[in-house]
């Protein structure tokens, strides 16, 4: 804890504020990523229900919580833009904050580097000062200064691996989704 402490009141504003910036961006990477798996699942159970009693024969509608329920509710006689429409909206509701863990992942490394290339200026800049520079001294502040590259590249694995994970549940979805618009068509082409 103590090291912990030293290492920031010997760091400059600047390295301070990338960790400071590193730590905003792996909350809002944990942020979007539990906000956003959670509503993709629940309306992917929900999705999956209603597929499976379209399916099944035991409705020739989809169920009240389907996501395609309410655009079907305001046509007589559904189709295919309207069904595309919905489809269409609720993958971009669903799908919200993936471009900012796109951001995220390919920003944080770059972001690292900077407060690692000044952690290193710094470093030098002091030791221009001494006498004598020995790998005793040089090695310990240069590891100090990399602390900044390691917490990029830590948030931009998270961010980028939240990414995929959340982009197949929102296929995921959209399989569903338009499974049950070509059931309904069917239904209606057959009527």
């Amino acid at each position: 804890m103590n090291s912990f402490l030293d290492y920031f009141t010997n760091s400059s504003a600047i390295t301070i504020f990338v960790l400071l910036l590193l730590s905003g961006y792996f909350i809002t990477t944990f942020w979007i990523f539990f906000d956003r798996f959670y509503i993709l699942n629940t309306r992917i159970v929900s999705e999956g229900k209603s597929l499976k009693a379209l399916y099944t024969g035991q409705s020739k509608n989809v169920q009240h919580t389907s996501l395609l329920y309410t655009y079907l509710t305001r046509v007589n006689i559904p189709n295919k833009a309207i069904l595309e429409a919905a489809s269409s909206d609720a993958i971009r509701v669903s799908t919200k904050g993936l471009t900012w863990l796109s951001i995220i992942a390919s920003t944080s490394p770059f972001i690292g580097l900077f407060g690692t290339v000044i952690g290193i200026l710094e470093t030098f800049t002091k030791l221009g000062g001494q006498s004598s520079a020995s790998l005793s001294v040089v090695a310990p502040a240069i590891s100090e200064a990399l602390i900044a590259t390691a917490a990029g590249i830590a948030v931009a694995t998270f961010a980028y691996t939240f990414h995929l994970i959340l982009k197949r549940k929102a296929y995921e979805l959209s399989s569903l989704l338009s499974s049950q618009s070509e059931v309904i068509l069917s239904q209606i082409n057959e009527a």
